[in-house]
């Protein structure tokens, strides 16, 4: 009996093996004329061949360019706008709530990102007015393009940065430390590999001290909570199973969401 489920399974398995093999290797597509109309079936090829002229390289080059550009703009939206700091605040806010997975990370990354977009669209605005529109219009070239669209995005991260973060970098990087970041002119000389970075644990910092903030009131309810189950002698009962209603309860009547993110927001003005 248990030879012939044996056989039986290996007789399945070669047939699946064979329909594959035929399906993938063994059929031919034609086109088959309908209404005397013959359809068509695209073919896609990638050449490599040499440059006949200069012009074709500085072309391959504008689309490499490019294709990089693509495939690093989730850093550049995670790492150079608000999204750090609002993401990792949300983050906290479920934490101290105690919800688990309540709001799924989807809604929290989506929620992060539209107010990204948001809060960066005076600046996204200003890139395409002084980069985008210029450039798409053959008056400026790709340098000053790029240079045009840097403009408002340091001015960005400018006015969120902290003096000390940015005087840590510029001390690694053997430049003198700066007293304000206000000053026009001094900014103007710092680089974007010193800036960035800075920037980057300015918006970490901000975001973990706007997560203690939303720990606090969540903190007294859990403290209120098990004090009082240990007061009715009820030390098996989980305090989080009855803390977690109130705080949910607390985090609804007071409109959390509208206090959060606003507050949030305004962090950026």
């Amino acid at each position: 009996m248990m030879k012939t489920r044996k056989n039986f399974k290996f007789l399945v398995f070669g047939i699946i093996i064979t329909l594959f093999i035929q399906l993938f290797f063994g059929f031919e597509v034609h086109a088959e004329p309908v209404d005397n109309v013959t359809l068509p079936i695209p073919q896609i090829g990638i050449n490599i061949e040499a440059a006949e002229n200069p012009q074709e390289v500085v072309t391959s080059l504008q689309i490499l360019f490019i294709l990089t550009i693509l495939s690093l703009a989730p850093s550049i939206l995670i790492m150079m706008t608000s999204f750090t700091r609002i993401v990792i605040a949300l983050h906290f806010l479920r934490s101290a709530l105690g919800t688990q997975q309540t709001p799924p990370n989807q809604v929290l990354i989506g929620l992060a990102l539209f107010l990204t977009l948001f809060i960066m669209g005076p600046t996204f605005s200003e890139i395409n007015e002084q980069a985008l529109k210029p450039y798409t219009a053959g008056q400026i070239s790709q340098e000053e393009a790029i240079e045009n669209a840097m403009k408002p995005i340091r001015n960005f991260m400018f006015r969120q940065v902290r003096n000390s973060d940015l005087n840590l970098f510029m001390g690694i990087a053997q430049m003198d430390p700066i007293e304000n970041t206000d000053d026009v002119s001094i900014t103007d000389q710092i680089p974007s590999r010193v800036l960035i970075p800075a920037f980057i644990i300015s918006e970490l910092k901000t975001g973990f001290m706007i997560g203690f903030l939303l720990y606090i009131p969540f903190i007294v309810i859990d403290m209120v909570v098990a004090s009082t189950l240990m007061s009715m002698g009820m030390m098996m009962l989980p305090p989080v199973m009855i803390s977690l209603p109130f705080k949910i309860l607390l985090f609804v009547m007071v409109d959390g969401w509208n206090l959060v993110i606003g507050q949030l927001v305004q962090t950026f003005r």
